[in-house]
């Protein structure tokens, strides 16, 4: 690859060119690979030179110049050739795989005859020699052909080079072999004949770059080369004919003429070339490259541009594509560009130690283009500033000091530098200044605005300085506290604010200015005063004296801060009502104090208050809230009437007073005055008729046709308001008076006559008369209606007592009833029996009353009507009547059963019969059933299981035929025990060797039939419990004798316990081996070798029955012994082990396990809806 590198103390900028590859290694030890084209700056803190890559068999030192660094990478041992001419290599090797160097991609060239510069960097060390002047070389393609060239193959003699070029060249060929003889001497690492390797190049066309001089980008001028044509040319036949040449080869010698060389080109032409597309590969001496020039062509010539001045440059055709073949490449020509004038400098800068007659100017040395820059050339303008130059220093420093000068004056001053090839262009012209004299004083400082804490104060510059010079201005103030004058500013501005200060203070102050050369005197002083602050809030305001409905004396305090100013004024603002939304100006003066006038009564208002002085306004005080007084409301509008006046009543309506008085009307009062009838001119007394909130009443009491006089006034919380004016309203008609009580006279136990007298009309003539007749005052209902005033009451029930009343009516309405009048009518024979009905429950003791021969008959009794009935007659149709007494119940004995009859009832008193009542059919049951023989099918101790009749043991309960079972208890009474339709039943919780007694009886829905006769059984004796499984241990000392224990049990009922013990040797029967009262048994005898089972059972001795033995015990099992056990151990198994399997769970175990079991899965269902469901 080739690089164009430049360093500097601070900055590394590295060119990589087009398909090419710049590897470098970050702080945290990465490699990061820039592929080009592309510039890549680096920042060098310490100005050393980042470690780079270097191809194999090369290596790489640093070179210094004019205080610029540059890395060469030169080849271990390169071969020179002092003629040019460079024999042709083999193909390089290939770069090793694994080194992440900074190789480029196209196959690299052997290295010319010259010296081979490049920038890379190896980790190791880096060598710490200088070589001066070096240049970066660009690379320049381009395609190219030959038309012809010698017809013997051998290329003619290069120009001669100038003087200039020959010592330039040959100093640069003697320092390298002097560093080439001391890498020698220190024993270089790599092969000395190894070439560097280069990978294939790309066939593109890489551009052009600007030239760089000194590590420094700027843009140069255009550089231009070009090949000139040979003279004789030849075919691709010709040239595979040729001695020594091959097919897709070069031929044995090629011809680069220079033609000329200029600063920045140079021109030359191939010889030999054929006219097939090939290559150029250039070479450049410092940075030891190649590079593409251009692909072939039919031409014979190429130009290379932009070359830099004194550079070594190799050139040489690498590559010849002939019918799809390539070529080695040809040997290389090498050639060096000239030197010229030096670049144009940089501007000279004012340095340090310039003063206002005295500049000090400092540059920096250009490119000096491969001549030693000897002497610089510094011009200024002498300050006229007319564009002239002269002529102020000519030698080889690099700084000047120009004396002499005006203070305060530019100079224009421009630099040019000068080699043995010339001088450059001038630089750029700069304008310096020199500095100036002390200052002049200022003017006093002026105020541009005041405030409460600062103060902004402006000055002016000084007429006198230049406006070239930097002035600074120092201001100070004065606080009238024995200090003094105090710095309070310092700078260039002419303007500052001053802060911190008090209010209303007078503050003085004056400006001085200063420059480089010294500090002049302070300006006059001025006094300045800050402005004064708003004043504080008023204290709240108070009341002076007593609220009134229409006005209040407000007072107030002056603030206790008055911000340094007087107060010049107070306003008082006045807000009705307690929202504060909307205030208004009450007064504005300096007065204390103020009558606040024109208020409503009974309202709420709200008074603040706040100053003003020369600082502002203050802020508001807190607010006070006065409520004035309320009065009593003003004169109402006489009250109207609502509809037309009644005769005894008038509704009134009326409206609140114009003059509320500050507070709510509460109460209002309407007062009437009688005037007698129309035309009389009587007075009556004067009453109050209505007192309330509301705004309308209705006034009764009053007298039809009379004329009233109504009055109004309200009421609030201070007292009642004046009376309205009169309002006359005149009654109507009214209804009658309420009539006399009416005469009632009985004619008959069911007719009545009622009479009345007319009443008072009450100015309307009685229309008609309404009678109302009723059994009581609460039921009366109007029987008689018209102008009568008579009228017969029928239909009445004897001995009754009715009411009665009457009722008159006009046009005006209906009067008042009278009096109600009682009346009763004279007794009467009874009422017919209204139900007759067949008694549930009758009497139920044989032989008075049997369903199936009687009928129990009941009815309700009739009315009486006023006599007391004294008996009642029951008709059987053909049967002969029965006469009973004053009863609702009787038994008709003597009946058939399952027979109908028809049956009525009369009714009889003192004054006669009444009617028979209605027919009723009532029907006498069938016979009841006999009771059944009782007996004992099965008994126990505990338990007695009867049976009676015939039919299964289960029945259903629809079975009309039934039965109760009862037994006798402790006291004699039977007590029933069961009641069903089955035909046995279990009898528990007995007592053994105990009688009971029991009785049945049947019953169906004919009756109950008789109780049997009483049987009587006894309970047999309870046998003792069962034992537990005994325990068997084989005696020590006597292995042919055990012992067999049990637990023993208790005595029942005083009969003595007596235990059995049963044992059986293998296979054989059970056979009793002990009998009697302990509780434990040795058995001697057992042979060694057999096994025994023992089974226990109790025996309850009684004394006067027999025995009862008991269950066995659970079976123990007794192992026999065995030899490899110890002489003391006994082989037994527990009783569990040799115990009989278990026995059933009885009734009660399987209940409870199967609640327990039933409650376990509720409780699981009631977890899984709770989880799952509710939640």
């Amino acid at each position: 690859s080739v690089f164009d590198v430049c360093f500097s103390p601070q900055v590394i900028l590295v060119q990589v060119n087009p398909g090419e590859a710049f590897t470098i290694r970050r702080e945290d030890g990465q490699f990061q690979c820039i592929t080009g084209p592309a510039q890549v700056p680096m920042m060098s803190p310490n100005g050393s030179v980042p470690p780079i890559y270097v191809p194999p068999g090369y290596v790489s030192q640093i070179i210094e110049e004019n205080g610029v660094r540059r890395v060469l990478v030169l080849p271990q041992q390169p071969e020179f050739h002092p003629g040019g001419h460079s024999p042709l290599h083999h193909p390089p090797p290939p770069p090793h795989a694994h080194l992440p160097a900074f190789i480029p991609h196209p196959a690299m060239l052997p290295p010319p005859p010259h010296l081979y510069t490049g920038m890379a960097g190896g980790v190791g060390d880096m060598s710490s020699q200088y070589i001066p002047q070096y240049h970066p070389a660009h690379i320049y393609s381009e395609q190219v052909s030959a038309d012809s060239h010698s017809p013997h193959g051998r290329p003619p003699p290069f120009v001669h080079r100038d003087e200039r070029a020959s010592k330039t060249y040959e100093r640069l060929q003697k320092k390298l072999k002097e560093r080439q003889g001391g890498e020698r001497g220190g024993g270089g690492g790599q092969m000395k004949d190894s070439p560097p390797p280069s990978p294939q190049k790309s066939r593109s066309t890489p551009p052009s770059m600007d030239s760089i001089y000194n590590g420094v980008v700027g843009g140069g001028k255009g550089l231009e080369a070009e090949l000139g044509q040979g003279q004789t040319s030849t075919t691709a036949k010709q040239m595979e004919k040729e001695p020594g040449g091959k097919e897709g080869q070069w031929p044995e010698g090629w011809l680069f003429k220079l033609k000329e060389r200029t600063r920045g080109w140079v021109r030359g032409w191939v010889r030999g070339w054929d006219r097939n597309r090939g290559w150029v590969r250039g070479w450049d001496q410092g940075l030891g490259q190649e590079q593409g020039l251009g692909q072939g062509g039919e031409q014979l010539s190429v130009t290379l541009e932009d070359l830099r001045p004194a550079t070594d440059y190799h050139v040489r055709l690498v590559q010849l594509l002939f019918r799809c073949l390539r070529g080695s490449p040809s040997e290389a020509v090498a050639f060096t560009t000239r030197s010229c004038e030096p670049d144009p400098p940089c501007p000279p800068r004012k340095a340090s130690g310039s003063k206002s007659s005295t500049l000090v100017l400092q540059w920096k040395a250009p490119c000096d283009n491969g001549s030693k820059i000897q002497n610089y050339t510094l011009q200024w303008d002498e300050g006229k500033g007319t564009g002239g130059y002269e002529q102020c220093y000519y030698g080889p420093q690099k700084q000047y000091r120009v004396t002499k000068l005006s203070p305060a004056s530019r100079y224009s001053f421009r630099l040019a530098a000068k080699n043995d090839m010339g001088i450059s262009e001038f630089s750029e012209t700069v304008d310096l200044y020199t500095s100036c004299s002390v200052p002049s004083p200022p003017l006093p400082p002026e105020l541009v605005k005041a405030g409460v804490t600062w103060l902004c104060l402006t000055w002016q510059r000084p007429s006198t300085s230049p406006k070239e010079d930097d002035i600074f201005y120092s201001l100070e103030m004065d606080e009238d506290e024995g200090y003094g004058f105090q710095p309070s500013y310092d700078g260039d501005e002419l303007s500052c604010t001053v802060k911190n200060l008090h209010r209303s203070t007078k503050y003085k102050f004056r400006v001085a200015a200063y420059n480089t050369e010294g500090k002049s005197n302070p300006s006059q002083v001025a006094e300045f005063t800050t402005c004064p602050d708003r004043p504080g809030g008023p204290c709240r305001p108070v009341i002076r004296g007593r609220v009134l409905p229409n006005s209040f004396r407000l007072a107030w305090e002056p603030p206790k801060d008055n911000g340094g100013a007087e107060v010049t004024k107070y306003v008082v603002e006045i807000s009705e009502g307690l929202s504060g939304v909307s205030w208004e100006l009450a007064y504005s003066g300096p007065a204390m104090e103020h009558v606040c006038e024109g208020l409503k009564p009974g309202h709420s208002y709200q008074t603040r208050v706040y100053c003003m002085s020369e600082g502002g306004q203050s802020p508001l005080s807190e607010t006070l809230q006065v409520q004035t007084p309320a009065v009593p409301p003003g004169q109402c509008q006489p009250p109207r009437v609502v509809g037309k006046p009644k005769a005894r009543e008038v509704q009134l309506r009326w409206g609140p007073p114009c003059v509320g008085g500050g507070s709510p009307v509460s109460v209002y009062s309407v007062e009437v005055c009688g005037a007698g009838p129309q035309g009389s001119t009587g007075q009556e007394e004067v009453r109050e008729v209505y007192q309330g909130s509301e705004v309308d009443c209705t006034v009764g009491s009053l007298l039809p046709g009379r004329t009233y006089s109504f009055r109004l006034r309200a009421a609030n919380k201070a007292g009642y308001g004046p009376l309205s004016e009169h309002c006359e309203v005149t009654m109507g008609p009214g209804a009658p008076e309420p009539c006399k009580a009416p005469h009632i006279t009985c004619k008959s136990p069911t007719v009545a006559v009622v009479s009345w007298e007319a009443p008072a009309c009450n100015g309307g003539v009685i229309s008609e008369y309404r009678v109302e007749w009723g059994a009581a005052q609460g039921t009366m209902q109007v029987c008689f209606s018209g102008a009568s005033l008579t009228h017969e009451v029928k239909g009445l029930l004897p001995a009754t007592n009715y009411f009665c009343r009457v009722q008159a009516v006009n046009v005006a309405g209906v009067g008042l009833f009278s009096e109600a009048v009682l009346c009763q009518t004279p007794p009467s024979v009874p009422a017919a029996v209204s139900s007759v009905h067949e008694e549930e429950d009758g009497p139920r003791t044989p032989p008075l009353y049997s369903p199936s021969t009687c009928l129990a008959v009941g009815w309700e009794p009739p009315c009486d009507h006023g006599a007391e009935i004294s008996s009642y007659l029951i008709d059987l149709g053909e049967r002969q009547s029965i006469s009973v007494g004053p009863v609702t119940k009787y038994i008709i004995q003597h009946l058939q059963p399952d027979t109908s009859y028809r049956i009525r009832i009369q009714a009889l008193n003192n004054l006669g019969s009444g009617p028979f009542s209605h027919t009723f059919k009532l029907k006498t049951k069938p016979l009841p059933p006999q009771p059944p023989r009782l007996e004992c099918t099965a008994f126990s101790h505990q338990t007695l299981r009867l049976k009676w009749g015939d039919g299964p043991a289960k029945a259903t309960p629809s079975d009309a035929l039934q039965y109760q079972l009862q037994t006798e208890d402790k006291r004699g009474r039977f007590v029933s025990l069961y009641r069903g339709p089955c035909h046995t039943h279990k009898v528990q919780r007995l007592n053994e060797c105990t009688s009971y007694m029991f009785r049945i009886q049947a019953f169906n829905e004919a009756g109950q039939g008789p109780f049997s006769t009483v049987y009587t059984f006894t309970t047999p004796r309870s046998p003792p419990a069962p034992i537990k499984a005994p325990r068997v241990e084989r005696v020590e000392d006597m292995s042919s004798v055990c012992e067999v224990s049990w637990e023993p049990l208790l005595p029942m009922k005083g009969d003595p316990i007596i235990y059995t013990v049963q044992s059986m040797m293998g296979n054989s029967e059970y056979k009793q081996v002990y009998k009697g009262s302990a509780t434990s048994y040795q058995m001697p005898g057992l042979q060694p070798n057999s096994e025994y089972r023992f089974r226990v059972c109790a025996i309850r001795q009684c004394q006067d029955a027999p025995e009862l033995s008991g269950p066995y015990s659970p079976t123990v099992t007794l192992s026999p012994q065995r030899s490899e056990l110890s002489a003391g151990s006994v082989s037994s198994v527990g009783p569990r082990a040799g115990a009989d399997p278990a026995r059933p769970l009885t009734d009660e175990q399987w209940a409870a396990l199967i609640i327990m079991l039933c409650a376990v899965i509720s409780i699981l269902i009631a977890f899984i809806i709770q989880y799952f469901v509710i939640k």
